[in-house]
């Protein structure tokens, strides 16, 4: 799709974890195209700061901004009742928001693997049946896109908790996308592997070296190549032709490799 591709105020998208990194590219893509937009999150600063890019950049664009946690149980149906009380009816759901985790299972607060698996799992699950129904009843041709993520094809010590919670949301992804594309919804996963965002921790000089070394993409890179694979159909995108070809390494790479790169990774788990 090109700027400008649809008419101005004819259609909304929703995306969350928008204050920052992939969600706030998106965010000013969708608008380049003539979205109005509903970002949502849990810091109200950030949105804030995106809206005002946003409005810069496209200064005839609707932009409202959802104050909330989404990692609870109640979650999606608070989200869609704010969006209703806002008027707003969405053709295009971005899920997002996320929580990365580096960390034993055994070092991990029981409180925070609830919260990943309800922000990946539930939240998501949830908001994407909300949204469908929803287009199914307006008879719109819409769009849901799902960040899952690279690292499902990782399940390494650290990783084990991120990795089955963003496996989940890539299978949930393409399964929903064949149940729904008789009404016209397309559904796609994104997988990325290393993204230059604050996700990981990294900071921004080493952000700057992974860009340099290949081995990260930018936020807008992915965001423009999620969405391209949005309007294409495709049901599952892995960024860059390298990341795929590396898939079947990683399923097979045995203990006595990972072993030394779990002693050497052990320092980072807090």
């Amino acid at each position: 799709m090109k700027r400008r591709a649809i008419t101005l105020h004819s259609s909304w998208a929703l995306v969350t974890g928008a204050g920052s990194g992939i969600g706030r590219c998106y965010a000013l893509r969708l608008a380049a195209l003539g979205y109005d937009l509903l970002l949502a999150g849990n810091r109200r600063e950030p949105l804030e700061a995106v809206a005002a890019e946003v409005r810069a950049a496209a200064n005839d664009c609707d932009v409202r901004v959802v104050t909330i946690d989404l990692a609870r149980v109640e979650a999606a149906a608070e989200l869609w009742e704010a969006m209703r009380r806002e008027g707003v009816e969405i053709d295009v759901l971005i899920n997002n928001a996320g929580i990365f985790s580096f960390r034993d299972i055994l070092q991990t607060p029981p409180e925070r693997i609830e919260r990943i698996l309800l922000l990946h799992a539930l939240t998501n699950t949830q908001l994407c049946r909300l949204a469908a129904a929803d287009m199914v009843r307006r008879g719109c041709r819409g769009h849901i896109l799902n960040m899952s993520s690279y690292s499902l094809w990782m399940p390494f010590p650290g990783l084990s908790l991120y990795s089955a919670s963003k496996a989940y949301l890539r299978s949930f992804s393409v399964a929903f996308s064949k149940e729904v594309q008789e009404h016209g919804i397309r559904v796609t996963a994104v997988c990325p592997a290393g993204v230059a965002t604050d996700l990981y921790g990294l900071t921004p000089r080493w952000q700057r070296i992974g860009l340099r070394l290949g081995v990260l993409i930018s936020a807008d890179a992915c965001a423009r190549r999620g969405l391209r694979a949005l309007w294409r159909g495709r049901r599952c995108i892995v960024p860059d032709w390298w990341n795929r070809a590396w898939i079947p390494l990683c399923k097979i790479l045995p203990m006595w490799v990972l072993r030394p790169l779990r002693r050497f990774t052990m320092k980072f788990q807090a």
